[in-house]
């Protein structure tokens, strides 16, 4: 069996703002979506044609009408809904480390970094309007040429 990350799902009473928040930080762009009976997004990352490039599930609470959230996928108190749980991050590869951390300073986004020599890698957290962590890993030769 070969096991791949296929996307992962938030759940939001603030499907605007998650929508922005993975618009305008990771650049990815709201795509096909199957007609589900509750609001929502599908963020792509590429080709809208390929459903593998849906990376991140955006599901809206409506508060007026959670029947069909709670009919498909279960009900949840909103009160547990903020952050990641026992799942401590959510991660992406990247490149462009340099035109990224002006980015996120540009919109005002905090985040942590810390480099892992023996992986090769600089990893940039930050965090979505719903506490959910992202972690944006890119190869650790970026982090040295830019300090150059």
């Amino acid at each position: 069996m070969n096991l791949v990350i296929n996307h992962f799902s938030i759940r939001t009473t603030n499907l605007q703002a998650t929508q922005q928040f993975y618009e305008q930080v990771l650049s990815l762009t709201v795509g096909p979506r199957p007609e589900f009976p509750f609001p929502g997004v599908w963020m792509y990352s590429g080709d809208h044609g390929d459903i593998a490039n849906a990376v991140v599930h955006v599901i809206g609470i409506d508060p007026f009408d959670t029947a069909g959230l709670a009919n498909y996928l279960g009900d949840r108190n909103t009160s547990t809904l903020h952050g990641t749980g026992c799942i401590d991050h959510v991660a992406f590869s990247a490149t462009g480390l340099e035109v990224m951390l002006k980015h996120l300073a540009h919109l005002d986004i905090e985040v942590r970094e810390r480099t892992v020599p023996s992986l090769g890698l600089h990893q940039v957290f930050l965090d979505d309007p719903n506490g959910v962590v992202v972690e944006l890993n890119y190869p650790a030769s970026e982090k040295l040429s830019a300090a150059a």
